[in-house]
């Protein structure tokens, strides 16, 4: 079979948690534009975000420590005039970019700072609006609660439309939502979810969610490209590509991983789709509450990740794609070992709270 291509009225959305928006069925990551994943064409860059618009892919996610992503995502809207037509995620609080030090860096969010990424990213995406806004990563050191009441006077006058968390835990996100007023607008949370990464299910937390009525947005779902198959060796990356200091794609581990991989094309090829296509299906198909957000910095592999919300997985399928994602030996960490403390999302209980 040949996967259909996606147009703006058939692309398929998806409900952000039980009471949020709809959005695309399929995000795109805008991170691979800014930092990290090596040099970027960012003609190319324009080229993807305006083929994601035209083809319905519409909720794009960014943050503040995505390099100049939110500058680039910024020039677009204001040379397009099409900010409305997005559905835009930005993050703060996984570090402040503007700080002077060195990784692994701390999550931050202060009160006061908090009120500082606020302006700042509303500065460089050039918009008056964010519709969704996450707490990137957890501050241990102040308590959720006041998290929200820093965020209360930008959702109460719609600067921020929506409100989400990223790696937090369970506990985290049950105080969160119980805050009167903005807890209502948490409706997502934002963590890593792919054939590589099943520990929101094994360790409880999409139960949680479920149960408070929270969408996921699973972030990296095709393993940080590993997925796609077009890596096969640590030469296919640029020098500053940080898959390079990645656990999966050590010299040891990453070819022990691509079994994983291999094992998936079999399964596209039954369907005349790439591994990428299939993967996302599946999570589709598997979760009707989570929503993919594969980074993409060009046009080509936006369009074919658009593709996989519209291949739909025959149910053996779907089970052979589980079978294989569990019985499959994972081989290294997501993250560096210095990294994983950020992903705990616990935070001290409002008592402890001392004030800046």
């Amino acid at each position: 079979m040949t996967v259909p291509a996606a147009t703006t009225n058939s692309f398929p959305t998806r409900q952000l948690g039980r009471n949020g928006p709809h959005v695309s069925a399929i995000g795109l990551g805008t991170m691979g534009i800014g930092i990290w994943y090596g040099k970027t064409d960012h003609e190319a860059a324009n080229e993807a975000l305006t083929y994601a618009a035209d083809h319905g892919v519409t909720f794009w996610d960014t943050a503040d420590v995505y390099g100049d992503t939110e500058e680039v995502l910024g020039r677009w809207f204001t040379s397009t005039g099409r900010r409305a037509d997005i559905f835009l995620a930005t993050k703060f609080g996984s570090w402040d970019p503007e700080a002077k030090y060195a990784p692994p860096y701390t999550p931050v969010s202060t009160p006061s700072y908090v009120k500082h990424a606020v302006q700042r990213s509303l500065a460089r995406l050039q918009t008056s609006y964010i519709d969704l806004y996450y707490q990137h990563r957890v501050d241990p050191s102040v308590p959720i609660e006041v998290v929200m009441e820093a965020l209360r006077e930008y959702v109460e006058d719609g600067r921020i439309r929506w409100v989400g968390l990223s790696e937090c835990s369970g506990e985290t996100l049950r105080r969160a939502k119980k805050v009167e007023g903005v807890g209502e607008r948490v409706v997502v949370v934002q963590d890593e979810y792919s054939p590589f990464s099943l520990q929101v299910e094994r360790e409880g937390f999409a139960n949680v969610c479920e149960e408070l009525g929270v969408g996921i947005v699973a972030y990296s779902p095709l393993g940080r490209g590993m997925v796609s198959g077009r890596y096969r060796s640590r030469a296919d990356f640029d020098a500053d590509d940080s898959r390079l200091i990645m656990p999966r794609f050590s010299e040891e581990n990453f070819p022990k991983n691509l079994a994983l991989v291999d094992g998936l094309k079999v399964i596209a090829e039954k369907y005349g789709a790439t591994t990428s296509q299939v993967t996302l299906a599946w999570i589709l198909a598997e979760h009707p509450t989570f929503i993919p957000i594969p980074g993409s910095r060009s046009k080509e592999r936006v369009e074919e990740n658009a593709k996989g919300a519209l291949l739909e997985l025959k149910p053996e399928d779907v089970k052979e794609i589980r079978k294989l994602c569990e019985e499959a030996e994972i081989h290294g960490e997501r993250y560096p070992e210095e990294y994983m403390a950020g992903t705990k999302g616990d935070c001290i209980a409002l008592g402890e709270w001392k004030g800046e």
